[in-house]
């Protein structure tokens, strides 16, 4: 049945990773801008986490979104093979680890449907993007600047800007998604999301 936690593998992993860090359930809501009552669906399966909400949580809790979404940690050098990385869902987009999981740059596959509904969400967090369109056509808003980014086309930003990823046409966009994410517990590091402009 949809919803339910056997859906949604990170779903433990992120009770785990909050009792870990030491944290009560409305104490790492608070530090993440969460209501306790999502974070609890969170940590339930009932929902599924957006991107915005995994950096959150990855710096409330000191780790990274791979580790958020149960990545096994990799040895030192990682070599990923494509044809054995699980598709994970997080906010209607799917994504494959393309690089090590316990590295302060964070490499994924990303694919983003045409999804009118999230076309508007504005993302503001600590650290640096750098975004590969694969394929389909990118729209990417970057403070009160709109670009359209093709196959071969890359940009990369500080994460401080805020910035809009959307699929530009209805077939949707693959595009290879590099960041750094600075860990820290701190709440005053936590990022900000879910904006509409």
């Amino acid at each position: 049945m949809a919803g339910m936690s056997t859906d949604h593998p990170q779903a433990p992993h992120l009770r785990e990773l909050r009792r870990r860090a030491g944290l009560t359930l409305e104490a790492a809501a608070a530090r993440a801008e969460l209501s306790p009552a999502h974070l609890s669906r969170l940590e339930t399966g009932q929902r599924q986490p957006s991107l915005p909400v995994l950096l959150k949580l990855a710096r409330v809790y000191g780790t990274t979104v791979s580790e958020l979404l149960g990545e096994v940690p990799s040895a030192q050098t990682s070599v990923v093979r494509g044809a054995e990385v699980p598709v994970r869902e997080a906010g209607g987009w799917s994504y494959r680890q393309a690089g090590g999981t316990d590295r302060g740059m964070q490499a994924l596959r990303v694919f983003v449907p045409y999804d009118a509904e999230h076309r508007d969400l504005v993302r503001v967090h600590p650290g640096e993007e750098w975004l590969y369109v694969l394929d389909g056509r990118m729209r990417l808003v970057l403070g009160d600047r709109e670009h359209l980014l093709d196959p071969g086309d890359s940009a990369q930003f500080d994460s401080l800007t805020p910035h809009r990823i959307a699929a530009a046409e209805p077939g949707g966009l693959g595009l290879l998604f590099v960041h750094t994410l600075l860990q820290s517990a701190v709440a005053g590091l936590c990022l900000g999301d879910g904006t509409r402009h």
